[in-house]
């Protein structure tokens, strides 16, 4: 069937299938449905709202989802349009995470209750949901602490993540901050060493030493890890890049140097 024929079908479905269909994505739209989210105690990651001049009913929404801690982004019409699946958004969208983050304290303390040494993988705005699910895939299978998202620029906990995750979201903690330079401050003061990576890097991932308690910093698919961020790593590694091709996408990337970390503290542990 053509694109073409998807989208006049997808035209046609019942409003009550298309919200269905937005629910199973944490996707809540309109004035009222979201409002009763926010008095049901949902926790809504983000809430997307028009840019230009708000009303007073968008206001006390906005006001209502700031006070239960949701990160408000501003953005045009077109964008709601967009990221609708019902098409009656009415100017407002929010993300609702399709399971609970834990907290880095929380973490932690398992992390010590242990006796392990830590191991974080931070990502510095992955907004593509594919590579999210996929890095959270790697990071459960190499056995990592936890995964480290910021609230904006970046994919939330939603069903496309956790079906790219492969059902690795059902057991991965996924810790959710405000800013990730100011998180990473966070880490170094606990004593785990922050590494970064980075293409210009001029040290491979094989002259790292990962046996150290440990953060993984993995950057954007198109910008890498932003100036903030990598101002606060304390080492910079690359992937040794042997071929035609100058760079891995985030979640490739990541596995390599996640499970280098696994071969090292491997033979550290032999």
């Amino acid at each position: 069937m053509s694109n073409n024929g998807k989208k006049s079908l997808r035209k046609n479905l019942p409003a009550s299938r298309e919200d269905a269909d937005a629910a199973s994505d944490g996707i809540v739209e309109g004035r009222n449905p979201v409002i009763e989210a926010i008095r049901a105690g949902k926790k809504i990651d983000k809430l997307y709202v028009p840019s230009e001049t708000h009303d007073s009913s968008l206001r006390y929404i906005i006001s209502k989802a700031r006070e239960a801690g949701a990160a408000i982004i501003e953005t045009d019409r077109r964008k709601l349009d967009q990221m609708s699946v019902t098409r009656a958004h009415q100017g407002v969208i929010a993300i609702i995470p399709v399971r609970e983050y834990a907290s880095y304290g929380d973490v932690l303390t398992k992390i010590r209750e242990k006796g392990k040494v830590p191991f974080f993988v931070v990502c510095d705005h992955i907004t593509d949901p594919n590579n999210l699910g996929a890095i959270i895939r790697t990071a459960e299978a190499a056995g990592a602490d936890a995964v480290v998202i910021p609230k904006r620029r970046s994919a939330g906990l939603t069903a496309s993540v956790a079906k790219a995750s492969a059902g690795a979201l059902e057991h991965m903690d996924v810790v959710q901050v405000a800013n990730i330079s100011s998180f990473l401050r966070t880490l170094k003061e606990d004593g785990i060493w922050v590494f970064g990576t980075a293409m210009e890097s001029g040290k491979t991932i094989y002259e790292a030493d990962f046996t150290l308690p440990a953060a993984i910093v993995v950057g954007s698919e198109g910008e890498g890890i932003s100036r903030p961020a990598l101002a606060e790593c304390d080492f910079t590694v690359s992937v040794p890049m042997m071929g035609s091709i100058s760079s891995l996408n985030a979640s490739a990337a990541a596995a390599v140097v996640l499970y280098e970390v696994v071969r090292q503290r491997k033979i550290a542990r032999s």
